[in-house]
């Protein structure tokens, strides 16, 4: 096999969400002719701007070095393998709510997979729990996963008052994962050492990411979101263009596909149809947006509902809640299942996911009634 082929193989290994989103347009084209300039209209640029800017950001404070260290020092303190599911389980979560949930798994993952080449740790369990936190602790901000800064954005809201409209799912949610915890993980007693040398810590990369991130988000919150990202893109360009060509901008052309393609299969008739039908049932958006994203991950599933309801409360917790279950609910869970490569994974994390799933479905209903 030449070089090249292996090359081209490789990029499509990493970008199988890309490819089918590209083979999908010609043919919703070809089912709803639309030209250039409302094909851009179905695109909602603030959320890509915003993803941009917060892209840029989060790979920022990963290269500085910062969240590795504050990584080490959590998992230090545990020791237990109790204590280390605890603790990887509560800082990828607060993590996530940061830095986005796939940041959180880049972060914590290598982390966990260096400590077990030093002490036997059920790895396989370790990562699932981490990918179910990820999901549980992004759920309640407006940056912490994809669905939920482009739900802010539409929404209207305020930074604010969509954390205090997302804090009882994401409660709940983090409740029942702690609460599994000590039926997944012994009470074994560890002997930590020090997982490798850390990542060496620069201070100014450090502080200009610090700085930036929470201005960023001011003007995100203000409603200027694409001027924030240029404003982001050109200070990397000029201080820190090495973190740059680390940012993956490949999911900014995916996003941008979602919208049209989504937006695409909604005007059909049939979906058009269907749709608010489908609203009318028990449970309306919170029950659609949950168990569309066990068919469609939960990032499309808020993409494609939103166009049909204005209750993004409703959206936001049903996709949040849909981000367990199956692996393909959330792209964070493909990530963690991709980063460790077991026997039995994927049938592992389902026996922990689909429960989570039910549990969080039951808790979401109840608590969405108040």
């Amino acid at each position: 096999m030449s070089f090249r082929l292996q090359l081209i193989r490789l990029w499509m290994r990493q970008e199988w969400l890309l490819l089918p989103l590209l083979a999908l347009l010609p043919v919703l084209l070809w089912q709803v002719p639309t030209g250039p300039s409302a094909l851009a209209v179905l695109v909602d640029w603030k959320t890509i701007g915003a993803l941009a800017g917060l892209m840029v950001l989060s790979r920022g404070l990963e290269a500085s070095g910062l969240i590795d260290r504050a990584g080490r020092i959590v998992i230090g303190r545990s020791r237990s393998e109790r204590g280390l599911a605890m603790a990887l389980v509560i800082f990828a979560a607060v993590l996530s709510a940061v830095v986005t949930n796939d940041v959180a798994l880049f972060v914590t993952v290598p982390l966990t997979l260096a400590l077990s080449r030093m002490v036997a740790l059920p790895v396989g369990r370790l990562v699932i729990f981490q990918a179910l936190a990820v999901n549980a602790g992004s759920t309640v901000s407006p940056v912490g996963n994809p669905q939920n800064l482009f739900l802010w954005q539409v929404s209207g809201a305020g930074f604010a008052e969509f954390v205090l409209a997302m804090l009882p799912l994401a409660a709940a949610m983090m409740a029942i994962l702690l609460a599994l915890v000590p039926l997944a993980f012994g009470a074994r007693q560890l002997a930590l050492s020090e997982p490798g040398a850390p990542l060496a810590l620069q201070p100014r990369l450090m502080v200009v990411s610090l700085s930036a991130y929470p201005l960023f988000l001011l003007m995100v919150n203000a409603g200027q979101a694409l001027p924030g990202a240029g404003i982001v893109i050109a200070l990397y360009a000029i201080a820190f263009r090495a973190v740059l060509r680390w940012v993956d901008w490949p999911l900014l052309l995916v996003f941008v596909l979602m919208f049209v393609n989504l937006g695409l299969l909604g005007r059909l008739p049939a979906i058009a149809a269907g749709v608010p039908a489908a609203l009318e049932l028990p449970g309306g958006v919170y029950a659609l947006g949950a168990h569309l994203s066990q068919g469609m991950s939960n990032v499309p599933a808020a993409i494609f509902l939103a166009p049909f309801t204005e209750d993004w409360r409703a959206l936001a917790w049903g996709v949040g809640v849909g981000g367990f279950g199956l692996a393909i609910g959330s792209l964070a869970n493909l990530i963690a299942l991709r980063l460790v490569r077991a026997p039995g994974l994927w049938r592992q994390f389902h026996l922990w996911s689909l429960p989570m799933f039910a549990l969080s479905f039951v808790a979401g209903a109840l608590l969405i009634r108040l």
